[in-house]
C-alpha cells in the first residue's frame, strides 16, 4: 500500500512539476531576464500595466506579467526587493502611503513640485525611480447616488462631514487604512465625516453595492468609467485635502539601470490626458472589452508600437470578454486557458501538500514519542491556521518576493497542522489491544510503530491529509494576489472588473478541483487502511444499504 501511495504521489507531481518554471506571460529574447510588470487589482491599473508590457515587448524586452497584486504595500514592497520591476503608481499615493510624508499646502497645490519631491525621496530611501508622469491625474473621488445627494444636501466633503454618521459606506480596504484615505479625511474634515457603517469592498463591487442601495457612499477615482455608467455625484474636496495623483511608471533599481526599459516606457510620458483615460477605462469597466485589446488600441492611437502580433479588432461590446455570453459558452471558449490555470493551481497544491506530508508526518511521530511537548508544538501550528490566508501571503512578500515560491511556502505552512495532528492522534490512539499483543510477541518499539501502530493510524493520517488538501485548494485561489497565478487569477480579475463570468471561470473549476482531490484522497485513504478495518468498513456500508432498502 505504501508503494502504491508513493506511485500515485509521484505521478501527480510529474504531471504538474514541469510547469513549475513556466513564467506567465514571458516573452522576448531567449535567455534574457524577463521584466516583471505588475498592477494593483483595479481596472485602470490592469490597463496601464498591460500598456507598459506591450510597449516593452514591442521594443524587444521580455516581459512577465503579475497583474492584480493585493495592495500598495504588497506591490511596492515587491518593487523595493526587485521581485517586481515596474508598475503604475500615483504621486499622491507615493507621497502619503509609501513615503508617509507631508508637504506645505503651497507645495501640494503644485503637481510638479509634488512629483519632484516623491521622485527624489523614493530614489534616496528605496532606490526606485519614477518616470515622468503619463499626463493625467486620478485623484480619489467620494461619490453618492443623485437621490442621496439631494436627500442630505451633499455637494462637498464639508457637507458629508455634517451628515456622515447617517450614511453607510462601501470603501476599499486600501482607502480605509491609508493616511490619504479615511483617516486623513477625519483629520482634515473632523470625525463627523466618518460614515455610521463601513463595509470593506473590492473596487468593482462597491459600485454595484451603491447602485443596488446596499451602501450610500463609496470611494472611487476621478477617471473611473463606472462613475459615468452609474451617473454618480462626486463630492467636491473643498478643503483640498487630496494631493495631486499624477499617474507614472515606477521602476525598480534593476529596471532603472536598463536604458532600453527607461527609453521605451518614457514614450508614454505626457501622452494620456484625463478624458482619454476615462474613455479607455470605460471600454474595460463598462463595455467589458479585453484589457489586452484596449491596451493595444490605446498604443496604436498614440502612434506607439504594441506587442508584436497583438491584433486590434473591433468587437461588439455585448460580446467582448464574455459579457452577455452564457456561462457555459464562455467556459467552453476559454477551456484552454482554464485548463492551464487549473494545472498551475494543481501544481501549487500538490507541491505544498507533498512538502507538508514529508515534514508533518515525521513531526507527528516525533511528538507522539515526546508527548509533553506535543500540546505546545501543535498549538503553534494551530495558530498558523488562524492567520487569514491573504495576511500570511502578504507577509511572505518582503521575505520571498511575489510569485510561485512565496505562495508555495504559505500554503505549506497552512497544510502542516491537519497532517501533524492526524499523525499524532492516530498513532497515539492506535488499538491498545493490538499494540499490547505486539509487545507480548517481543516486537521492539520501532517494530511496533512500523508494523502495528502506523498501519492502524493510516486512516486517521489520511483524513488529516484530505483536510489539508481541501484547505490548500481553497487558499491557493488567494495566491493570485501575490502573482502566483492559478484559478484565483480570473477570480481576482473578475472582481476588479465586475465580470461575473470571469469570476465563475475560476471559482467553478476551483470547487471541482477540491472535490476531485478529496475523492482521490478518499480512495487512497480506503486503500491504505489495514485489510480488517477495510472489511469492517465495507460490512458497515453494506449493512446500511440493506437497512435503507428495507
Amino acid at each position: 500500500m505504501t508503494r502504491w501511495a508513493a506511485r500515485v504521489l509521484a505521478a501527480a507531481l510529474l504531471a504538474v512539476f514541469p510547469r513549475a518554471a513556466h513564467g506567465q506571460g514571458a516573452a522576448g529574447e531567449p535567455g534574457a531576464a524577463p521584466l516583471v510588470v505588475a498592477s494593483k487589482p483595479f481596472g485602470e491599473s490592469y490597463l496601464l500595466a498591460e500598456m507598459f508590457a506591450q510597449l516593452l515587448e514591442a521594443h524587444g524586452v521580455g516581459v512577465r506579467r503579475r497583474p492584480g497584486l493585493g495592495s500598495t504595500e504588497i506591490v511596492f514592497g515587491a518593487l523595493r526587493t526587485g521581485a517586481v520591476d515596474v508598475y503604475p503608481e500615483y504621486t499622491g499615493t507615493g507621497l502619503l502611503a509609501v513615503l508617509h510624508d507631508t508637504l506645505p499646502p503651497a507645495v501640494l497645490a503644485d503637481p510638479r513640485r509634488v512629483f519632484a519631491h516623491v521622485a527624489r525621496a523614493s530614489a534616496e530611501r528605496y532606490g526606485v525611480r519614477w518616470l515622468p508622469p503619463l499626463g493625467f491625474q486620478n485623484t480619489y473621488a467620494l461619490a453618492v447616488r443623485p437621490a442621496t445627494a439631494s436627500r442630505y444636501g451633499l455637494r462637498t466633503l464639508s457637507d458629508l462631514a455634517r451628515e456622515g454618521g447617517r450614511l453607510r459606506a462601501g470603501f476599499t480596504p486600501d482607502f480605509i487604512a491609508r493616511s490619504d484615505g479615511l483617516a486623513g479625511l477625519e483629520r482634515a474634515y473632523g470625525g463627523g465625516i466618518r460614515p455610521g457603517q463601513i463595509r470593506p469592498l473590492l473596487p468593482a463591487l462597491k459600485y454595484q453595492a451603491l447602485a443596488g442601495g446596499s451602501v450610500d457612499l463609496i470611494d472611487g477615482f476621478s477617471t473611473d468609467g463606472l462613475l459615468e455608467r452609474y451617473r454618480l455625484v462626486v463630492l467636491e474636496d473643498d478643503r483640498n485635502f487630496f494631493p495631486p495623483y499624477e499617474a507614472a511608471a515606477v521602476l525598480s533599481r534593476g529596471a532603472a539601470a536598463r536604458p532600453e526599459v527607461v527609453g521605451a516606457l518614457t514614450l508614454l510620458s505626457g501622452r494620456l490626458d484625463e478624458a482619454a483615460m476615462r474613455a479607455l477605462n470605460r471600454r474595460v469597466e463598462v463595455d467589458g472589452e479585453d484589457v489586452k485589446v484596449v491596451a493595444a488600441s490605446a498604443l496604436e492611437s498614440l502612434g506607439l508600437p504594441s506587442a508584436p502580433g497583438r491584433a486590434v479588432r473591433p468587437v461588439a461590446p455585448s460580446r467582448v470578454a464574455g459579457r452577455g455570453e452564457p456561462l457555459a459558452a464562455y467556459l467552453w471558449g476559454r477551456r484552454g486557458a482554464v485548463l492551464d490555470l487549473a494545472l498551475r493551481h494543481l501544481q501549487l497544491v500538490a507541491l505544498a501538500l507533498a512538502a507538508a506530508v514529508l515534514v508533518a508526518i515525521p513531526l507527528g511521530l516525533l511528538l507522539e514519542r515526546a508527548r509533553r511537548s506535543a500540546g505546545a508544538a501543535l498549538g503553534v501550528l494551530g495558530v498558523l491556521q488562524t492567520i487569514p490566508s491573504i495576511a500570511l501571503l502578504a507577509f511572505m512578500v518582503p521575505v520571498l518576493g511575489v510569485g510561485f515560491v512565496p505562495a508555495l511556502v504559505a500554503l505549506w505552512l497552512y497544510a502542516l497542522y491537519p497532517i501533524a495532528r492526524g499523525t499524532y492522534t492516530g498513532v497515539r490512539d492506535a488499538d491498545p489491544a493490538a499494540v499490547e499483543a505486539a509487545e507480548a510477541l517481543g516486537m521492539t518499539p520501532v517494530q511496533r510503530l512500523l508494523r502495528v501502530r502506523l498501519p492502524l493510524a493510516a486512516p486517521v493520517i489520511m483524513a488529516g491529509v484530505r483536510t489539508a488538501a481541501v484547505i490548500t485548494v481553497g487558499a491557493a485561489t488567494l495566491a493570485a494576489f501575490i502573482g502566483a497565478g492559478g484559478l484565483g487569477e480570473p477570480i481576482v480579475e473578475g472582481l476588479a472588473l465586475a465580470d461575473t463570468n470571469r469570476i465563475l471561470s475560476g471559482a467553478i473549476p476551483a470547487a471541482g478541483l477540491a472535490l476531485l482531490v478529496d475523492a482521490v484522497l478518499a480512495e487512497l485513504e480506503r486503500r491504505v487502511a489495514p485489510s480488517h478495518l477495510r472489511r469492517r468498513s465495507e460490512e458497515r456500508g453494506s449493512h446500511r444499504d440493506t437497512e435503507a432498502q428495507r
